[in-house]
């Protein structure tokens, strides 16, 4: 059981976004970066509030997500997307779009080398020539010398259809296996519930030479501002390419060619 993914609505009232601040970047990035294609697909679109806000803004918008519960939410709040069920890694949908995003980390739930490689391999397969991949995560290289999110637990609430529910959140790095690993409580009255996630931790330049091989060129690559940072994101605020902040956001293009680059021998 996860208590968000089984629960869309909690899950938007746990994580609100009322200026759909998400949806308004992936907008301005497109735009920024002269995409003028409007089929999109979000790989990892959750309770469908950033495609629904894209369907109602001019795009067409196909949504793929292994929550069974989060599509049903989608098909109901948001009509105009079309969903998928399926894995990040192995989806096939038998069309392909002009622009592909990834936000929110849901990149970094491919935990291994062979996961990142083969859901690069289902993008590259799903967008058009000279097609945009905008994805948005955590930055492996934020946690160098910084145990800001590490140090001790966090416990948070929120009150839903009269219930309170509190979860205390445990983080730490799984060094051998480059993850951050997760253990979250939640209470609500009943048993306690125990959750344990983890995301893979990538360095910008691991991403850069990951993207490359898959045949994209990395147009952008910048830790704030973003829809999750401390640093709101509008259109024209000019980008951090320091890298050292804890969001780490990629725009890239598929080549022209569409064939991926070999590893020198």
């Amino acid at each position: 059981m996860n208590l968000l993914t089984d629960n869309p609505e909690l899950y938007e009232h746990q994580f609100p976004d009322p200026g759909h601040v998400a949806a308004r970047f992936v907008h301005d990035i497109i735009t920024r970066f002269n995409g003028t294609g409007r089929e999109l697909l979000d790989v990892g679109c959750g309770t469908g509030r950033d495609a629904g806000w894209l369907s109602r803004n001019g795009y067409r918008v196909t949504g793929v997500d292994s929550s069974a519960n989060m599509l049903q939410h989608v098909r109901e709040h948001h009509p105009a997307v079309d969903v998928a069920l399926a894995d990040m890694r192995s989806f096939d949908l038998g069309r392909s779009f002009d622009v592909i995003t990834c936000l929110d980390s849901a990149m970094l739930y491919c935990h291994t080398n062979a996961d990142l490689d083969a859901f690069l391999a289902r993008c590259r397969t799903h967008l058009n020539p000279g097609g945009l991949f905008v994805a948005e995560m955590r930055n492996g290289a934020f946690f160098l010398g910084n145990a800001e999110l590490l140090d001790g637990g966090r416990t948070r609430s929120v009150t839903w259809r009269g219930t309170e529910y509190t979860s205390h959140t445990e983080l730490w790095i799984d060094h051998a296996e480059q993850l951050l690993r997760r253990r979250r409580t939640w209470e609500w009255g009943a048993e306690p519930l125990v959750q344990r996630s983890a995301w893979r931790l990538l360095f910008p330049q691991e991403l850069r030479h990951l993207l490359d091989l898959a045949g994209f060129d990395v147009l952008a690559l910048f830790d704030s501002p973003g829809p999750r940072t401390d640093q709101p994101w509008t259109a024209d605020a000019p980008v951090s390419t320091a890298l050292s902040g804890d969001r780490l956001h990629v725009v890239a293009r598929l080549r022209r060619s569409g064939h991926p680059r070999k590893e020198p021998a």
